[in-house]
């Protein structure tokens, strides 16, 4: 309470007390120092070049706000789950900090029209350019009030008004999307591929591959090609995450074209 009322006694001595405003209806709590909220919502299109030779976006505030939302969102399901294993709440937690639930998150909370870029969004990471101003928003907020503002607005903001847990938690996960998702974020080459045959009935089978960077990360069947190439993704977002030899295979080959 005292906190607020002086952050209330601040803003009278704010030359410019419109942006205040407009972030503290999105947070639901004053800010200190604007400028971190501006350079999160400043895409690499406009980066500015410093002395110290290094070009000022909102990358490295993503890079922050990724780890702080995967932290807090645990947190949040922890305490909302208390008796769901590992497995679950991390398919959960996937879903909610995915690209596409992060663009329209950003796009709810209105983040998506301050953005500052260059140009149209089209596809591949700029298609994320929301949900990446979102994860760098969330990293200024710990930078200007630390994790108990960042826990409170996630809570407050973004939980209580734009997501139910529970359900997002009886959606099916589309495995593919996450893989695509993943790719495209971290610039990878991907492709699937599908094989047809027959069964003895004459019923069609098919038997997916899928490759990231040219490097075979998983194989599925299904009675369709959605269906094989779903169990081909979920077996290749298993060994991502597992196997560190397969994902240092992947980022060399991607430094080696």
């Amino acid at each position: 309470m005292i906190p607020d009322i002086l952050d209330k006694i601040r803003l009278l001595f704010v030359s410019e007390k419109k942006p205040f405003l407009r972030l503290k209806s999105i947070l639901g709590f004053y800010p200190h120092n604007i400028r971190l909220y501006q350079l999160a919502l400043m895409h690499k299109s406009v980066a500015y070049h410093e002395k110290d030779n290094h070009y000022v976006n909102n990358e490295r505030l993503e890079f922050l706000g990724d780890a702080m939302l995967g932290a807090i969102v645990a947190d949040i399901l922890y305490k909302h789950y208390g008796n769901k294993q590992e497995g679950f709440l991390t398919t959960l937690r996937s879903k909610i900090v995915c690209r596409s639930s992060l663009n329209r998150l950003s796009e709810e909370l209105g983040l998506d029209k301050l953005i500052r870029h260059a140009g149209a969004i089209t596809t591949g990471h700029n298609s994320f350019m929301s949900g990446n101003a979102f994860e760098a928003f969330v990293g200024a907020i710990y930078l200007d009030r630390g994790y108990a503002y960042c826990y409170r607005f996630l809570e407050e903001q973004v939980f209580k008004k734009h997501i139910n847990i529970d359900d997002i938690a009886k959606k099916e996960q589309n495995f593919k999307s996450a893989l695509i998702e993943w790719c495209q974020k971290s610039r990878y080459n991907f492709e699937f591929t599908q094989k047809e045959s027959r069964e003895e009935n004459n019923t069609p089978f098919f038997h997916s591959c899928v490759f990231v960077e040219g490097i075979s990360c998983g194989t599925g069947d299904g009675y369709s090609k959605k269906e094989s190439d779903q169990n081909a993704a979920k077996q290749a977002l298993k060994r991502i995450k597992h196997d560190k030899e397969l994902l240092n295979g992947i980022k060399n080959a991607r430094e080696r074209k």
